[in-house]
C-alpha cells in the first residue's frame, strides 16, 4: 500500500474571548491536520502541535515543500525509514521545532493508515495496552482582560471536580509573589484530596523558581512544570530535588537527540513529550524506551485538537509503567478543558471521561472518525 498524497490542512478559528498566559496572548486556536491518502483509498489522520503563538502555515510549509515529495509512492510500512529519511533532510534546517511538528504529524497519519489497513488499533501495533483506561487532569486556568484572580479560578477548579475530575493543572507564571498567592488560595479552597500541578510556561529563572518551590513546599504539588526555559538545562538540576512535588518538562524539546542530555544529566522527574510535536508515534516511542532505561517517568504533554488527543491515548496506553510493579504508578491524560471551538467537534465528540476515566479507543488507527466538514470550515490554507 502506497502513499499517492500528502495535505496538510491548516485550520484556524478566533476565539471569542481571548486567553493569555506567561508568554503572551492567544487570540485563536489553530492546528495543523494532516490527511495522508494511499492508493488503495485508505486515508490516515495525523495532527502536528500548533501551540498558542504558532501560526500553522510553518509545519504546513515543511510537508508542501520537503516531506510530501519524500513520503509519495513510498509504501505506509516503512514508516521508520520515511520518519529517518524526514529528519536527515531537514536537520541542516531543522532538528526541532516546526520541522519535528510537521514530521510528528505526518507519522501520526501514516501510523493511522497502517492501523485502518490492517483494522488495528496503533496501541495493537507498537507492542499492546498496559492499561485499558487512563486517569485524566484538567489543563485550562487560562487568564482574560476581565478576569478577576483567585477567585475566578477557584470556581474553575471546582466546574472540574464537580465534572469528575481529581487534578488538575493551573497555569502560574504571572510574578514570584502572585503565582505563591494563587496557589495558596486555590490548594486551601479544593482540600488536601485533589492532585494539582503548576506549569509556568518558562517564565523564570532558576533563582525565582526556587523562590516559588520553597514558598509553596507545604501545599503538596504533584508536580512543577516548565518553571525554566527550555534551555536550561543546568537551572533544571538546580531546582530539582528542593521539594517532595517532581519538577516537569519537555513539550519544547524534540526527538530521542533532544531528550538524551535531559536524561543522562538527571534534571528532570518527568518527561513530557508532545506526541504532535516531539515526533509522533515512531520517535516518541524511543523517548519512552530511553526514559525507561533511565527510571524516569513520562507523562505526555497533549494540547491538539481531537486527533492528537485520540493518537496520545494510543501512545499512552503503550508506555511501560516505570518501573513496574504491583501497585504502580501509570501515566495521566492531559486533557484540554481550555476553550477550544473545534476540539470535540472536528472527531464527532469521540472522547469523553466517564467516571473519572478516559477509555483508550480499540477501533482501528487512532480509534475515532474525522469530521472532513470542519476541517473545511476553517481551513486556513
Amino acid at each position: 500500500m502506497k502513499i499517492i498524497d500528502v495535505i496538510p490542512h491548516a485550520i484556524s478559528v478566533p476565539l471569542d474571548e481571548p486567553f493569555y498566559f506567561s508568554q503572551g496572548w492567544v487570540h485563536q486556536r489553530s492546528s495543523l491536520i494532516v490527511e495522508l491518502i494511499t492508493d488503495e483509498g485508505v486515508i490516515g489522520w495525523g495532527e502536528s502541535l500548533c501551540h498558542g503563538l504558532q501560526p500553522p502555515h510553518i509545519a504546513a510549509a515543511f510537508i508542501e515543500q520537503v516531506f510530501k515529495p519524500i513520503a509519495v509512492g513510498r509504501s505506509i510500512f516503512d514508516v521508520e525509514v520515511l520518519w529517518e529519511e524526514m529528519y536527515n533532510t531537514t536537520r541542516p534546517y531543522g532538528q526541532g521545532g516546526a520541522a519535528v511538528n510537521a514530521i510528528s504529524g505526518v507519522d501520526i497519519a501514516i501510523w493511522d493508515a497502517i492501523g485502518r489497513a490492517l483494522k488495528k488499533p496503533i496501541h495493537s501495533l507498537i507492542g499492546g495496552a498496559f492499561r485499558k483506561e487512563i486517569t485524566p487532569y484538567a489543563t485550562g486556568f487560562y487568564r482574560t482582560a476581565n478576569g478577576i484572580y483567585p477567585e475566578d479560578s477557584i470556581k474553575e477548579a471546582h466546574r472540574y471536580i464537580d465534572a469528575g475530575f481529581e487534578a488538575f493543572k493551573l497555569k502560574i507564571g504571572f510574578g514570584v509573589e502572585e503565582d505563591i498567592v494563587f496557589l495558596k488560595a486555590i490548594r486551601d479552597a479544593v482540600g488536601n484530596k485533589i492532585k494539582i500541578m503548576a506549569d509556568a510556561n518558562g517564565a523564570y529563572n532558576a533563582a525565582q523558581a526556587r523562590r516559588i518551590i520553597k514558598a509553596t513546599e507545604d501545599l503538596n504539588l504533584y508536580f512543577y512544570e516548565e518553571l525554566l526555559a527550555p534551555e536550561n538545562i543546568k537551572g533544571y538540576q538546580e531546582i530539582k530535588n528542593l521539594s517532595g512535588s517532581y519538577i516537569a518538562a519537555g513539550e519544547q524539546v524534540f526527538g530521542k537527540m533532544g531528550y538524551q542530555p535531559w536524561l543522562e544529566q538527571r534534571a528532570l522527574d518527568i518527561i513530557q513529550p508532545d506526541l504532535c510535536s516531539s515526533g509522533g508515534i515512531t520517535e516518541c516511542k524511543k523517548i519512552a524506551a530511553i526514559a525507561q532505561a533511565n527510571q524516569v517517568v513520562m507523562i505526555p504533554h497533549v494540547w491538539g485538537s481531537g486527533i492528537g488527543i485520540a493518537a496520545s491515548l494510543q501512545f499512552i496506553a503503550s508506555i511501560p509503567p516505570s518501573p513496574i510493579s504491583l501497585n504502580p504508578t501509570h501515566p495521566l491524560l492531559e486533557f484540554d478543558q481550555s476553550s477550544h471551538p473545534f476540539r470535540k467537534n472536528l472527531i464527532f465528540d469521540g472522547i469523553a471521561m466517564n467516571n473519572g476515566k478516559v477509555q483508550i479507543p480499540t477501533k482501528p488507527g487512532i480509534g475515532v472518525e474525522v469530521d472532513r466538514s470542519i476541517i473545511m470550515e476553517y481551513k486556513i490554507n
